[in-house]
């Protein structure tokens, strides 16, 4: 019996803490992890994994979150996404349901954000 193709989880977010946070989070879940600390870095690699989903944060410095995935949707129409805030407010949730971006809040990220990445992940959010 042939193993599953490991999925990977990219995470944009400039909080450093965040960012080693929810990679300890997603390996012990058995996932593996690519973290970006800004979306210029993310937007500078040539190539994404197939099987990957992304974790993007909204309120960075330079783009935020939704500008960043729509820039990625562009490049890599292939990869899906989810957003994560800390700082909801009435504008962000449609956005990002035009885009079919499902929006996690922060601080609570655990048990909500892995059933989302799992729903993504499944083809069931968008």
């Amino acid at each position: 019996m042939q193993k599953p193709i490991q999925s990977t989880i990219i995470i944009v977010d400039d909080d450093a803490q965040v960012l080693r946070s929810l990679c300890f989070l997603l390996e012990t879940e058995g996932y593996y992890v690519l973290t970006f600390g800004s979306a210029v870095e993310l937007l500078n690699r040539p190539h994404l994994p197939e099987n990957a989903c992304l974790v993007v944060d909204y309120r960075m410095p330079v783009m935020n979150g939704l500008d960043l995935l729509t820039h990625v949707r562009a490049k890599f129409p292939y990869v899906p996404a989810l957003l994560i805030t800390g700082h909801p407010d009435a504008t962000i949730e449609p956005r990002a349901a035009d885009l079919g971006i499902k929006v996690v809040h922060k601080p609570h990220l655990d048990d909500g954000l892995l059933q989302a990445i799992r729903d993504t992940l499944a083809g069931s959010v968008g």
